[in-house]
């Protein structure tokens, strides 16, 4: 029997902890979600060092006590575009490009079999969708809301701003090409965000991430505009906070 979240576990902003890790389910239909334990996302993307194999073992080992199949994405779109942004040439962006991505699939295939497989895992390059109907239906929807919602444009800019910041110089914005491309990097994850049920057969599932994005209110908080399927639900999943343990009194001497 898979592990289940005990009844009080939070909203926001406090958290369920197992294994290490917490997990805070962005709202209420989130958590039903959860609770329901039939599919976890992880989504992976290149030159991200927090996704590291011993990272990804975790992940998957601890979510397997509460979900049935696992599924983890890894970005391969638009990467090159981003390095030429940057002053790389196109043939340089495509070789730096190549090897993240490659770096990236070997560490997720490493840390899925550091983890036992202790539920079904696959994993996924994102361009392995943009044949599939449901996915170009989804992204067609992320790429005219950019024009048509103006708090979803501004939360994906801010999204792409602090996805660029990890590459630019203390105290730079970024140009407007850099933005732009960083926009279509996240408009080409989106539909994982929109409806991953959709594009992987599943009833419900919940995308996860160690972090609180600008997207997530407007995709799961909001009753108008771009916003997420009904059986897809959002959660931060981040290492737990261990608080310090006080050292044990000493015993006095046995008696002789």
């Amino acid at each position: 029997m898979r592990e289940t979240l005990p009844d009080e576990i939070p909203i926001r902003p406090t958290a369920d902890v197992s294994a290490g890790y917490e997990a805070l389910p962005y709202s209420r239909r989130c958590r039903e979600i959860w609770r329901r334990g039939e599919h976890l996302l992880i989504g992976v993307s290149p030159g991200n060092s927090y996704f590291s194999h011993r990272r990804i073992a975790e992940l998957v080992g601890w979510g397997s006590g509460f979900f049935e199949r696992i599924d983890i994405v890894y970005a391969d779109l638009h990467v090159a575009t981003q390095f030429e942004t940057f002053g790389y040439t196109p043939e340089h962006a495509r070789r730096r490009a190549a090897k993240e991505v490659k770096a990236t699939a070997r560490r997720i295939e490493r840390g899925v079999e550091e983890s036992g497989r202790p539920c079904p895992v696959r994993m996924h390059a994102l361009s392995e969708f943009t044949g599939d109907d449901h996915y170009r239906r989804l992204h067609r929807q992320a790429v005219e809301a950019l024009q048509t919602d103006p708090a979803y444009r501004t939360a994906a800019e801010n999204m792409a701003r602090g996805f660029l910041a990890a590459r630019l110089d203390e105290g730079l914005a970024p140009s407007e090409a850099q933005l732009a491309a960083g926009v279509r990097y996240i408009t080409a994850e989106l539909p994982f965000f929109l409806d991953t049920p959709a594009l992987l057969g599943v009833t419900t599932s919940v995308s996860c991430y160690h972090l609180q994005l600008p997207l997530t209110h407007v995709l799961f908080g909001r009753d108008e505009g771009l916003r997420a399927a009904p059986g897809q639900a959002y959660a931060v999943v981040r290492p737990a906070a261990v608080p310090s343990v006080p050292p044990l009194p000493s015993l006095p001497a046995r008696a002789a």
